[in-house]
């Protein structure tokens, strides 16, 4: 996933789809207890990529204001999460890398709020591990 091609992604049922040009502004896991709730899963996985560089191209996702300053994509059709938007980050998408067309080729570069991670997902992967947030 990086170069200058298009990267392409959709939902479950295919309504909603995006696509961002260029290398992703970075690749993680999130173990906050939020993240986790939207997807029902032990963690959430993301590529943070520049909001000037992406663009919904299929139906427009839902959104759903999840707590200040944060707003939620999914698509209305089949519930799949697309996105996280927060003002704390001004000029980012965070997309869920399993959206991702080819997601194959995501490489997630660190872990985020392990300090919530749910105590029996036992992870050896070897990526850097912060207690809070860090997207770099």
């Amino acid at each position: 996933m990086t170069g200058d091609d298009a990267t392409t992604g959709h939902c479950l049922c295919g309504a909603v789809t995006y696509r961002f040009t260029g290398p992703p502004k970075w690749q993680g896991h999130c173990h906050c207890e939020s993240c986790r709730r939207q997807t029902s899963s032990a963690l959430a996985s993301f590529v943070g990529v520049h909001a000037d560089s992406f663009a919904w191209t299929g139906v427009e996702p839902a959104a759903f204001a999840s707590s200040p300053g944060v707003t939620r994509r999914f698509c209305a059709t089949c519930g799949t999460p697309m996105s996280y938007e927060a003002d704390r980050f001004p000029g980012e998408v965070h997309l869920y890398a399993a959206s991702l067309d080819d997601p194959a080729a995501y490489r997630p570069r660190f872990h985020v709020f392990v300090a919530e991670q749910v105590p029996w997902l036992e992870l050896a992967d070897g990526l850097v591990r912060h207690e809070g947030v860090s997207t770099g």
